[in-house]
Formats: C-alpha cells, structure tokens, sequence
C-alpha cells in the first residue's frame, strides 16, 4: 500500500509511518491514573460481594452490553430476550423469560467468547466466526453481506446524510490489502500484550480495528469485543462488571468525533486515548450505580424471603427491581401489571392491593382507576 507524506494523504492508514502508534504519556499520565484507581476500587468492591452477587452483576452487565452494542449500530434488542439468552448460556435459570432469537444469541456468544477466552489465541478465523455469528442469515437488515470473510472491492466509507448529498467521514484501506493488514494487526495483538500498560492497548485495539474496517458489517461490535478481551486479559478475569459498549453509546456523538478526528490525523492517537480513558472511567461510575441495584436487589429478597407471593407478584417485582429505583417509567398500574403478569385486570388489581398490604408497592402518582404504584427499596443509599 502507497504511504504518503503530509499534504498528499487523507487518512491515517496512508501515513509514511502506518501503523507505528504513538502518544504523549505525560497527557495521559492524570487519566490514566484516575481510571487505574477507580477500577481497583471497583473490582474489590466485586471481589468482597461473594460469587452469588458477583454473578447476578455479571448477567446485568453482559445484558447492557449486548443492547448497547447492538443499539449503537441502530439494531434494537429486547432486553428480556437477550436476558434469555444470557442466563441460558451461564447456565442460570431462564424460565418465564422471552425465548431468544438467533441474533440475540450470536451477539452474546461473541461477547461471552471474547471475555471466557481470553487466553485463547486471537486468529483469522476467530475474527471471522465471530462476524459470521453476528449475522445468522446472512443478512443485515434486508441487504444481504459477506459473513465470515472480509469485505470486497467495494469501497468501505463511513458515510452520513441523504442519498446524493452524502458527506464521507472515512474511508477504510483497499480490500487488496486486508490481509496484510489483519496479519500485522494480530502480530501487533500478540506482541503488545505485557509490553504496553493494559488500559491503553485496549484503547489501540479498538482505534486500530474500527481503522482497518475489514468486514462488510459489523466492524464496530467486533472492535467493542476485542475491547472487552483486551481488558479480560488485563484483569486476568474472564467476568465483564462494567460495560464499555453502555457509554460509548450514551456518548456516541463525540465517539464518531474522535474517530473522525483521529482517522484523518497523524500518527499520534493522545487525543483518541484520553477520549478512551475518560469514556472508560465514566463506565465505571456507570456500573458501581448497577451495582447497588443488583445489591438492593439482593437485600430486598432478603428482606422478603418470608413473605407469600405468586409467581406472577414474583415476576413483576423483579421487573420493578431490574428497572431500578428511577428506571420504571411512570411507575406500575393495572394496565402493565396485566401486560407483564400475562394475567385478567381483576387478578391484577388483586395482586397489586395485595403487594400494598404487604408493604412492597406503595401508591404513587394518579387516582382511582388512574393511580400508580412504586416500588418501596430497601434501605440501601443507591
């Protein structure tokens, strides 16, 4: 592939130094070291919780960042389903849960491969299985892709706006070079791994694979998974308590920014890192929130471990409690308790006084048919 010296280049990957990463380690110095601390801090207060607690964090993670990943692509995933599929595969109890479909389930075994495995070898033909997984038809959307291979002569570009008035944001390496290119790529995953700090070779990996955009579809999931094992393999855990793919998609504007930024720059990728580093640390912040819902969880069960209820009251309480204290929109009525419990608006309305007598739903906003009810939390700060 012809370099090209400043001024005659347009993208990263025509750079005369391609692909010889540098940064400023004195900007990423204070980040850097906020991140480190923060996840210490987090991942002991995992360590102490017990594997019980440990792996109901785990299932709520794992289902954040399948939907998430998913969702910042535009694919949306009902959430119970990839629940579903979660719990099956951790070999976890799923009855009562919706049955997932083959999309779901290909997403979450790439995610659960890329974290259990992590000591496995990164190869060719991992990388194509797991594409081939995200799309079990061979279909995205309704165009049929290339699945388990890499892209073709066709120009990839990341592009935005209406048909005809387009506006191109990148432009990836010719698909006569990709296997160069991924074979530089894998030697650069092996080789880095022990030979550069942890949290920022996560950050490469994801920069330089979503760079590379080797297959048709589904670039960005994968560069999210290779995140997750290069952390894995950081942590020297296979578990994910914290979900990266959450908070790229709740700051996927300055996501797409930086990617652009950096994609038509130099060499030096300082700025994507500290992006990366920030966005990695406000993940954190995100999912020790996660974690006082799961242990409130754990303590309102446990408060509760002697009071009679129906599978149905069962159900709908842990719906309230997976929402969390703020994330059941407009609290529970007649109407939703049918709709979840699957049960006649008079057992509804029975179950729902019933739950009020016995202190676990308490009114809300609404009068008569029109009332709400809230769930009573444990006393646990969340």
């Amino acid at each position: 592939m012809k370099r090209l010296k400043d001024g005659q280049r347009h993208y990263i990957w025509q750079h005369e130094h391609w692909p010889q990463w540098s940064w400023h380690n004195d900007r990423l110095i204070e980040v850097l070291g906020r991140a480190r601390l923060r996840q210490g801090k987090f991942l002991s207060k995992i360590k102490s919780m017990g594997f019980a607690l440990s792996r109901d964090a785990q299932v709520e993670v794992l289902v954040e960042e399948a939907v998430k990943t998913a969702s910042i692509e535009g694919q949306m995933f009902n959430r119970d389903s990839v629940r579903s599929s979660v719990a099956k595969k951790l070999g976890l109890p799923s009855g009562g849960l919706q049955r997932p479909d083959r999309h779901v389930d290909g997403l979450v075994d790439v995610l659960l491969d890329a974290t259990r495995n992590f000591q496995k070898p990164l190869t060719v033909q991992r990388l194509k299985a797991w594409q081939a997984s995200l799309f079990p038809t061979g279909y995205s959307n309704l165009s049929k892709i290339r699945t388990g291979s890499w892209r073709g002569p066709e120009p990839m570009q990341v592009v935005s706006g209406v048909p005809g008035r387009e506006k191109v944001h990148y432009l990836a390496p010719p698909y006569q070079v990709l296997n160069a290119e991924i074979k530089q790529f894998l030697s650069w995953w092996k080789q880095s791994l022990g030979h550069t700090e942890g949290l920022l070779r996560a950050g490469v990996a994801h920069f330089y694979f979503v760079t590379l955009h080797p297959f048709e579809d589904g670039n960005g999931r994968i560069a999210r998974a290779l995140t997750d094992m290069a952390l894995a393999q950081d942590e020297r855990q296979a578990a994910r308590y914290y979900s990266l793919s959450g908070q790229i998609m709740d700051e996927r504007q300055s996501y797409y920014d930086i990617l652009e930024r950096c994609q038509k720059a130099d060499m030096d990728i300082t700025a994507w890192l500290l992006w990366f580093l920030g966005c990695f640390e406000r993940s954190i912040q995100k999912s020790e929130k996660l974690l006082n819902q799961v242990l409130a969880k754990a303590v309102f069960w446990e408060e509760q471990r002697e009071t009679l209820l129906s599978a149905r009251q069962r159900k709908v309480v842990n719906r309230l409690l997976d929402a969390g204290e703020q994330g059941f929109v407009g609290g529970l009525n007649t109407r939703k308790y049918v709709a979840i419990a699957k049960t006649s608006r008079a057992t509804a309305f029975r179950e729902i006084s019933d739950l009020v007598d016995k202190k676990i739903l308490r009114s809300g906003a609404g009068k008569g048919r029109n009332v709400s009810y809230d769930l009573i939390w444990p006393d646990l700060a969340l």
